[in-house]
């Protein structure tokens, strides 16, 4: 997991070629222009998915995972906290390989203030929960950047 500002973002050069397609892409690019639904940056190894929800009580959220890519939130608007935990430390129920997403349920080990301005890299060992609350239910639009790892 990786936790920063946009401003800091280029210091994650070099993890993988992919983190860099997608980095590059969001310094030189921004949130502004991205359509709602799927963008395409480099076919499957990269795209963005800007959406927006309404924020929920911990209680109602859930945990998501993947096996192949790592995800970058990025907010345009509102603020929420995602929750990570280990993926070893919680209880897989589901794993659909063809959508790459692995569901599980257990408690949050970090919470993470997300606003616009903040930037949250979540590799495949790193379950996460997005939609909670942070002083409410809050309209929040939102980017994932899905990088093949």
């Amino acid at each position: 997991m990786i936790y920063t500002d946009m401003e800091h973002l280029d210091r994650y050069r070099g993890i993988c070629p992919q983190l860099d397609t997608a980095i590059d892409y969001l310094l030189e690019n921004g949130l502004e222009l991205l359509v709602p639904g799927r963008n395409e940056v480099d076919g499957e190894d990269v795209f963005v998915n800007r959406f927006h929800y309404t924020t929920m009580p911990r209680e109602e959220a859930a945990f998501e995972a993947h096996l192949d890519y790592a995800d970058i939130h990025l907010l345009v608007e509102g603020r929420e906290f995602i929750g990570v935990t280990p993926i070893e430390k919680l209880t897989v129920t589901k794993v659909d390989r063809e959508a790459d997403n692995i569901e599980c349920h257990g408690p949050v080990e970090t919470k993470i203030p997300m606003e616009p301005g903040k930037v949250l890299i979540v590799f495949p060992e790193d379950a996460h929960m997005v939609k909670i609350e942070n002083g409410g239910a809050v309209k929040v639009e939102k980017a994932v950047v899905k990088v093949r790892v």
